[in-house]
């Protein structure tokens, strides 16, 4: 990786907040110390990371986007660019050849990649996604073997759990692994897998425990599964409405044979595993709801500081310049809501609550900001040729995916509701 190792060395000497325990806690107390208890200021080497996705987001993204997006293809060459740039699976641990970044970082840069457009975005969070329950609940042999390939050479993988019947209803998972002497046995069929057809491997989430009343807290097994295994059969790719060049398909597992060295804990600890990854990647998908937003902020700006109504621009009548300052204040909260989620979990300190809120915010917002840019450009917004309908198209699957905007309200309401009940 070309600009990888240049970043790495100069992360060694500037991390905070990228690990857990009493050197995490050392250094947040240091921090502290120097900014009186509070403080939004970034690190020179956080601004440095931001800048450089910055750049590769809107000199080499942004021009290629629409291409994409009309024929579909997977943007390859950008994501085989950002990895060279150090970009994509920085926080794949040190000893596995990655950075360790931690996910306010991670963040960071994803909001950046998410202005310049969020279906290469999402191809991208796709493999923080998949790579999660390795990082989180692998063995040092499995850490080593799948992430490690993934830090020599640009791979992806995928977070196999969503079904046909069973996308916000995780407990409804059907897909079984019989365990059969020395292997496991999988057959089941997962539905809107991103990254599906490109994988190197996946994680997989299947049931173990065959009693219907068995609690989904011991019914499921996290399986780590190479994708060139026998009987794995990726269906063709969907055509979304929005974020086209992101890869989503859906996979069956026929008679697929699992080793049981590629069991993540072990029997029964799936569910957690794939629900505590949640903690950690909503709040990078806030972050790109966030980089669409800005986006759509900056474009319907531009757009109102050049078009003229009435004889004068349209940023200056009040209709307009009102929508304009409602968007940014929008922008700027889903910011804070992501970074709070994100430096909570960077903590060592559970964040659901935080993560929901930054995911279910910031992926609302996204929707309101793009809508409001397509009516700043009247006509034109309606039309491909500009931007701001592709924003519009591609915003809407922020409310949908790693669990939807009803789905994470009621994760805050429980949240809200268990502090009231201790």
């Amino acid at each position: 990786m070309i600009f990888n190792k240049v970043l790495r060395a100069g992360f060694q000497a500037g991390r905070r907040f990228q690990s857990t325990g009493p050197q995490a806690s050392a250094r947040a107390a240091a921090l502290r110390e120097a900014h009186g208890g509070f403080s939004f200021e970034l690190t020179d080497q956080q601004k440095e990371f931001q800048e450089v996705a910055r750049k590769f987001a809107r000199e080499e993204i942004v021009p290629a986007a629409p291409s994409y997006d009309r024929s579909g293809e997977y943007p390859f060459p950008l994501i085989k660019r950002a990895w060279e740039l150090g970009l994509i699976n920085g926080h794949i641990p040190e000893d596995c050849g990655g950075m360790g970044l931690g996910i306010f970082d991670a963040c960071l840069i994803t909001e950046e990649l998410a202005f310049g457009c969020t279906g290469v975005q999402t191809a991208i969070e796709a493999n923080s996604l998949g790579q999660m329950p390795v990082i989180i609940a692998g063995n040092d042999a499995q850490k080593k073997k799948y992430l490690g390939r993934m830090a020599e050479e640009p791979l992806m993988c995928a977070y196999c759990v969503t079904e046909p019947g069973a996308g916000s209803d995780v407990a409804g998972i059907k897909t079984r692994a019989v365990k059969k002497g020395d292997e496991y046995v999988v057959n089941g069929q997962k539905m809107w897998i991103t990254n599906g057809g490109k994988a190197n491997w996946y994680f997989l989430l299947a049931c173990t425990d065959p009693d219907p009343k068995c609690p989904a807290s011991k019914a499921f097994t996290g399986f780590v599964v190479e994708a060139d295994t026998p009987g794995v059969q990726p269906g063709r790719k969907e055509l979304n409405m929005g974020q086209r060049c992101s890869d989503t398909r859906g996979i069956t597992f026929e008679d697929v044979r699992i080793p049981k060295e590629n069991v993540l804990i072990g029997e029964g600890a799936g569910f957690k595993i794939a629900m505590g990854a949640f903690d950690k990647t909503r709040p990078p998908v806030a972050a790109g709801a966030t980089g669409l937003a800005q986006r759509a902020l900056e474009e319907a700006t531009k757009y109102a500081l050049e078009r003229k109504t009435f004889g004068k621009f349209i940023a200056e009548h009040q209709a307009v310049s009102f929508l304009l300052a409602e968007m940014a204040m929008k922008v700027e909260l889903a910011r804070m809501a992501y970074q709070r989620a994100a430096w909570e979990v960077d903590q060592g300190r559970r964040n659901t609550y935080y993560a929901s809120i930054a995911k279910a915010f910031a992926g609302d917002i996204a929707n309101q900001c793009a809508t409001d840019a397509v009516q700043i450009f009247g006509g034109n917004g309606f039309n491909s040729e500009y931007p701001v309908e592709k924003l519009m198209r591609d915003a809407k699957i922020y409310q949908i995916y790693e669990g939807t905007a009803q789905i994470q309200r009621l994760i805050i309401s429980r949240e809200h509701l268990g502090k009231f009940k201790q």
